[in-house]
């Protein structure tokens, strides 16, 4: 129904930047929120920023005044700028997007992810 691609992961040295972004397609009727959370290895998943669709956004502490979160609702997009790198950054990265679908008329919402994406910052 819907699917949700990241792109712009990769390796990049500490101090450096990436910008991550994600499109969701698919039956969408509406936008909620979308956002990014990452997965280290060995721990739980974390918030790392999401935004609302009327624009009010939310960050970890962990990344505040580091990365920025922007997004397109006529789009169906979220990008994630993070500058400043830190080795304790690196983890999989993953989109969410919390929505409403057109299901053959029947409206209901749904909470999807994408499949991740690797950033590396090496120590």
């Amino acid at each position: 129904q819907v699917q949700l691609v990241e792109s712009g992961g990769g390796l990049v040295q500490p101090g450096g930047s990436l910008r991550l972004s994600c499109v969701a397609s698919g039956n969408i009727f509406s936008l909620n929120a979308m956002g990014w959370y990452r997965q280290a290895p060995g721990k739980q998943r974390e918030m790392v920023a999401d935004i609302s669709s009327g624009g009010n956004t939310n960050y970890a502490d962990s990344v505040k005044g580091r990365f920025t979160i922007s997004g397109d609702n006529a789009k169906n997009t979220v990008d994630l700028q993070m500058n400043s790198l830190k080795p304790e950054d690196t983890a999989i990265y993953y989109c969410n997007a919390v929505l409403w679908v057109n299901d053959w008329g029947t409206i209901h919402p749904g909470d999807y992810w994408g499949q991740g994406t690797q950033v590396t910052v090496p120590s």
